[in-house]
């Protein structure tokens, strides 16, 4: 996994707490509170809304949100969005690479898309909340 799938993962999980309100955010704001290069974060966002994970929202009160319901993105969407695939290795189309090492590495890709696949973004706010009720008892 590259910084980018992971600064993806991590706009998409903050746009998703602000899914609720409807309210677009600014990239600053984003940018800020997930830690990430406020540029980046920009090309970041066009790849999403190019694969209908995120809207854009113009005017003063314009910025970034959902597309979808968090419960409708999965990891391996946002994944796909960003690099076109959840997991790819150059040994899977290598003719030099041994087939039973070849075979492993399709093993491997096919758990990582089954497993992207069954994580959504509201399981990933659920799990935050859960955390958060721990905290507080």
């Amino acid at each position: 996994m590259s910084v980018k799938s992971d600064y993806a993962a991590r706009a998409v999980l903050g746009l998703a707490r602000h899914f609720p309100k409807q309210d677009a955010l600014r990239v600053e704001d984003l940018a800020t509170d997930k830690n990430i290069p406020a540029n980046y974060l920009v090309q970041i966002l066009i790849e999403l809304k190019a694969q209908g994970i995120a809207r854009s929202v113009r005017g003063k009160e314009g910025g970034y949100l959902l597309a979808r319901a968090p419960t409708e993105i999965t990891l391996a969407d946002v994944l796909r969005a960003v690099h076109g695939t959840v997991f790819d290795t150059p040994a899977l189309n290598d003719a030099e690479c041994a087939p039973e090492l070849r075979g492993a590495w399709r093993r491997l890709q096919q758990t990582m898309e089954t497993s992207a696949e069954s994580i959504t973004f509201q399981q990933l706010l659920d799990e935050s909340t859960a955390k958060e009720k721990m905290y507080y008892i």
